[in-house]
């Protein structure tokens, strides 16, 4: 036998804040299961690998830049 039932977020969030504590606890467990926590520290590595990084020849450029503006506030 098979149920579905399609319902909002919002209202299963609210279905799932009347939950008693021993199901609640459950849920939690069995949502974990399925969608591993991150800590925070593992997301912000994962993420400072992923992210974009300068070449040297840009990191040049930027630097010219910045002299230049340096002197022409200066002035």
């Amino acid at each position: 036998m098979e149920l579905r039932m399609e319902i909002g977020l919002d209202q299963l969030i609210q279905a799932i804040k009347h939950l008693p504590a021993k199901q609640l606890a459950k849920l939690k467990a069995e949502i974990n299961n399925v969608v591993p926590e991150k800590t925070d520290k593992e997301s912000f590595k994962a993420f400072l690998l992923q992210a974009p990084v300068f070449t040297d020849e840009q990191i040049t450029l930027i630097e010219e830049a910045r002299k230049s503006m340096n002197k022409w506030g200066k002035n």
